[in-house]
């Protein structure tokens, strides 16, 4: 049976600490900025960060939405007071209504989909004028589960300047965040991107990442085809549902094609 590669967490603490102190370096910055949503992968971030910058160099910001979980601010406060880092609650709820009222090409939102992406670009156009006003580098919190599958906003919550666990899939993430000590709801609570009452990742897809995960490391690290990968024991449909959505999204993993003349 296929399995995902084991880690050695203190040896990827501190790799990802050192990555995070040499790129933003680069950028002649300083300090780092993340969108928290009470979720485990921006926790995990936020922990990194203040590891690698110093607590002080890291606010979190929370921007909830009108329909945002309380829990989820909760978790999101947790995660302030674990990891000692700056924070900043911004509602757009305002900004988010504001643009779906006076959207003219389809005024039909009904769709949770398109309110969720207006929501996730609010929440990334927040952070990069925050990035502006404060000279603090917007970091990422997509984990490869979320980025193979295309479970993501582009330019929403897949946009950043730099991303230190875009190679870590989601079911590592469980494990490093307890390695790292971060408060135990929001490692205990179902992946939810918060875009509306009762979302769960999970929920939407059709499958838990616990089941997706060997899949994706097959599909993309391993190079495996459908058929190798159900002779290996794995359920058809999930193979096939997960190859075809890798496939189907890789336009949201590329910088914008160009044409080349």
């Amino acid at each position: 049976m296929i399995t995902l590669p084991k880690l050695n967490f203190a040896e990827l603490e501190k790799k990802l600490t050192s990555f995070l102190v040499s790129e933003i370096g680069k950028t002649g910055l300083k300090k780092a900025v993340v969108g928290l949503s009470g979720g485990l992968d921006s926790a995990l971030v936020a922990a990194l960060a203040a590891r690698a910058l110093g607590k002080e160099n890291v606010t979190g910001i929370l921007m909830p939405y009108k329909t945002s979980s309380a829990k989820s601010i909760e978790d999101a406060l947790k995660v302030v007071e674990n990891t000692g880092i700056n924070s900043l609650k911004i509602e757009i709820s305002a900004v988010v209504d504001t643009f779906a009222a006076n959207n003219m090409t389809n005024p039909d939102f009904s769709r949770k989909g398109r309110l969720g992406n207006i929501m996730a670009r609010t929440r990334m156009i927040t952070l990069f004028d925050f990035s502006a006003a404060n000279g603090a580098i917007v970091l990422g919190t997509g984990n490869k589960s979320e980025i193979e599958l295309g479970y993501f906003t582009m330019f929403g919550d897949g946009a950043s300047a730099i991303n230190p666990i875009g190679s870590l899939y989601k079911t590592d993430i469980f494990e490093f965040a307890r390695f790292l000590g971060l408060p135990a709801s929001v490692i205990e609570k179902a992946p939810s991107a918060d875009l509306f009452e009762g979302q769960t990742d999970e929920g939407e897809i059709g499958y838990s990442y616990i089941q997706m995960d060997p899949v994706i490391h097959a599909v993309s690290d391993l190079c495996m085809s459908e058929e190798e990968i159900i002779c290996e024991g794995f359920d058809e449909k999930l193979v096939r549902f997960v190859n075809k959505r890798i496939n189907s999204m890789k336009y949201k993993r590329k910088v914008p094609i160009i044409a080349i003349i």
